[in-house]
């Protein structure tokens, strides 16, 4: 599942705020831990971020604000820099 959590302040008061959580199924088979990490890691959030980011605008703006678009992740990016960080903290990677 895929959180998406906005917090908008105008000054030092909150505006609003406003979070979604995007599911998906996948069917995902035949896959060694490594990819299974990098599918779970980066493929899934790939796909399912444009949806959350649509839902949190549609969100916003029938609540009377102004639209929130949200700029694409790199999740690829993310996962890679991720592994990086285990790697010199000496940590195993673990698929969920």
């Amino acid at each position: 599942m895929l959180t998406l959590s906005v917090t908008v302040k105008n000054g030092e008061e909150v505006a609003f705020i406003a979070e979604v959580q995007q599911a998906g199924i996948f069917l995902i088979k035949n896959l060694d831990a490594a990819s299974m990490s990098h599918t779970l890691g980066a493929f899934c959030p790939n796909i399912l971020f444009p949806y959350a980011r649509e839902t949190l605008d549609s969100l916003v703006t029938r609540g009377s604000f102004p639209a929130l678009m949200l700029a694409p992740v790199n999740f690829d990016a993310l996962y890679a820099q991720e592994l990086q960080r285990m790697q010199e903290s000496g940590e195993t990677p673990t698929v969920q």
